[in-house]
């Protein structure tokens, strides 16, 4: 069995791929995707934690399913947000999303 900080070190470099993504990117879909990386990165830090402590137990998988879950609605709202917004602007960079200025 691997020893945990193994996983919480992979979950780090998941997660600083992520946030270099969300950050620097400026095409919408790879915002995205680089958010569901660092969701996947809390989950793998959920399981990990689970397996620690004196008694470990399954409380860290089920929150991880839950994250899931809730990513997967992120994902779905999204993806609707952005397939409306490229049919009006007819792209997909992020610089071009201002709707909101007058």
């Amino acid at each position: 069995m691997a020893p945990v900080g193994s996983f919480l070190a992979l979950a780090a470099v998941l997660f600083c791929i992520g946030l270099y993504g969300a950050l620097t990117k400026r095409n919408i879909i790879i915002v995205l995707l680089s958010v569901e990386l660092m969701l996947n990165a809390a989950n793998l830090n959920l399981a990990a934690f689970a397996r620690m402590g004196i008694a470990p137990g399954i409380a860290g998988q089920i929150f991880g399913l839950f994250s899931m879950t809730v990513a997967a609605a992120e994902v779905a709202v999204g993806l609707a947000i952005l397939i409306a917004l490229y049919r009006n602007r007819n792209s997909t960079d992020v610089r071009d999303m201002d709707l909101m200025k007058w």
